[in-house]
């Protein structure tokens, strides 16, 4: 099993939230533009202005709560210890629930608004991992 210390946690942290939330764009991107309309800004407004919510509401806390785990971690954890063994039960169900989405008969357009609802709020929130491993990679060098 790969262990790593609590900087490369944080930093694993930020670019999985980071690639997940791209990818979830990305479906979203593609469904909105194969039939440009007007109605398609609509859509992505709405989109994003979810995403703001559901950062600031939700997914900050999961990002604290991580981080206040990892930061007094003294040894060297499992890669996978980025977030807690429990949410990856959490993590399953996500993708399974994306996965019957993707597959069902929902308008690819009600569909986008969910994923760059939730795309949006991930890259937004990896922000955070980025910056507090910044910071404490800085803090750590100073000690030196």
């Amino acid at each position: 099993m790969l262990e790593v210390n609590k900087n490369v946690l944080l930093f694993f942290a930020g670019i999985v939230w980071l690639l997940v939330g791209a990818m979830l764009l990305l479906f979203a991107f593609l469904w909105l533009s194969k039939s440009p309309q007007i109605h398609d800004y609509v859509f992505a407004f709405v989109g994003i202005t979810a995403a703001l919510f559901i950062h600031h509401l939700g997914f900050l806390k999961i990002v604290d709560k991580n981080v206040n785990r990892i930061l007094p971690m003294e040894r060297e954890k499992s890669i996978f210890s980025f977030i807690p063994w429990k949410s990856y039960i959490t993590v399953v169900f996500m993708i399974a629930l994306g996965a019957l989405l993707r597959q069902s008969s929902i308008p690819k357009h009600y569909l986008a608004v969910v994923y760059i609802s939730i795309g949006l709020a991930l890259i937004l929130s990896s922000v955070r991992y980025f910056r507090i491993y910044f910071t404490e990679r800085q803090r750590s060098e100073y000690l030196k």
